[in-house]
């Protein structure tokens, strides 16, 4: 099946922009094997089965740190909403396509061995064909040449989490559609977690108080001839000014959960002091590096492969693109903690920051104090500058 020709549209826009090969001549579809052999599916009917009720980023649905029993079968309804959004304080607007109706789509927990149960919903409201990549899954382009729905349509993947971590998932129809679909907002991640939970590498347990997940896009709005930013009337006529600024691999905005403040002033995170707070950061598109001002990373799966033993005791990490990663740290002063991608031109400029605030009335001056408080230059201060040799 060649997912560049799931929709007349789709074909147009591809064919009028000259992109992407043909599926090699005898390449197995998966679809028409996966339909054919639907009988020979695993029998599952023994296994306990939980239908989770997703949260919008960047909260998270309740879960279990450490599984309870044996593996089951979790069970997921994903809406696909497409709608026009605003994406900084300027009032700039573009078409999105959004799973869950937020961008990033919901995180979607589970622990190793459990069997994850999708049902992808292309409401009939909407104009585009979609799909569902999962990096977590195996097999059918991640599940993306097995879900390729129409408006009006559904479809029910179900897959088995074999690898304990972070992984994103995203729409991927095709040639150029791919890419546009990403950074239209078409992005989330599943959390897969060892059954017996986090541990530091030498098998001291880790836990966290709460956890929360931050999606960073990139967003390519084209502008006019006095470069103001443009507004399109749908997501088709938006599509040939969005390709070219894309292809420039400029962004015009990078920003977390969806906007430029999504995640500070009145909507940032909150915490206390001496709570443990789990940081789940994806990009699908582009590399990124997470650092908290004021705090650290005090356990780091960088990569986002639980398996692997965490870095410790991190300024900065690093989010390769098309990935997630996870970080845990304690908080151990009140106030306000600023989250961003230390690429400090896109957290200022382009929008990549949160606020985290920490409650809590003490202050701890053996973490740091100020000996001499801000005042004049006083007048035995040595003021000379670094000597040469």
């Amino acid at each position: 099946m060649n997912l560049l020709h799931t929709s007349l549209l789709a074909s147009a826009l591809v064919l009028a922009l000259g992109a992407g090969a043909s599926t090699p001549a005898h390449a197995v579809d998966s679809l028409e094997l996966v339909n054919a052999t639907l009988d020979q599916a695993s029998d599952l009917a023994a296994l306990p089965r939980q239908q989770v009720t997703l949260k919008r980023p960047p909260f998270v649905h309740d879960h279990d740190q450490v599984a309870k029993g044996g593996p089951k079968v979790v069970q997921f309804t994903l809406p696909i909403v497409e709608k026009e959004i605003t994406i900084d304080g300027e009032g700039t607007k573009m078409h999105a396509m959004t799973f869950g109706g937020s961008i990033p789509g919901p995180l979607m927990v589970v622990h190793e061995g459990d069997y994850v149960e999708v049902t992808l919903v292309n409401l009939a409201t909407n104009t585009m064909p979609h799909n569902i990549d999962f990096h977590s899954a195996t097999g059918a382009m991640g599940g993306g040449e097995i879900t390729v729905v129409q408006p009006g349509e559904e479809v029910t993947i179900r897959w088995k989490a074999t690898r304990a971590g972070t992984f994103v998932y995203h729409c991927a129809p095709g040639g150029p559609m791919t890419p546009w679909h990403v950074v239209a907002g078409m992005h989330g991640t599943v959390m897969v977690l060892p059954r017996e939970g986090l541990t530091d590498g030498n098998g001291k347990q880790l836990k966290y108080d709460r956890a929360y997940y931050i999606g960073e896009t990139e967003f390519y709005i084209p502008r006019d001839e006095n470069g103001n930013f443009k507004s399109y009337d749908s997501h088709a006529e938006a599509l040939p000014d969005t390709l070219a600024a894309m292809k420039t691999l400029t962004p015009s905005h990078v920003v977390f959960n969806g906007a430029a403040g999504a995640l500070t002033g009145e909507n940032a995170l909150t915490s206390k002091v001496g709570e443990t707070v789990l940081f789940i950061h994806s990009q699908a598109n582009r590399d990124t590096r997470p650092h908290l001002i004021g705090g650290h990373g005090d356990y780091v799966w960088e990569e986002g492969k639980f398996a692997n033993a965490p870095l410790k005791n991190l300024e900065t990490w690093f989010i390769r693109g098309g990935s997630a990663g996870a970080a845990l740290y304690t908080f151990h002063q009140p106030g306000l903690y600023a989250y961003v991608n230390h690429n400090l031109i896109e957290a200022i400029l382009l929008g990549a920051a949160a606020h985290v605030m920490v409650d809590g009335d003490r202050w701890n001056h053996d973490l740091m104090t100020t000996p001499s408080p801000v005042g004049t230059i006083q007048p035995d201060t040595d003021q000379s500058l670094p000597v040469g040799k």
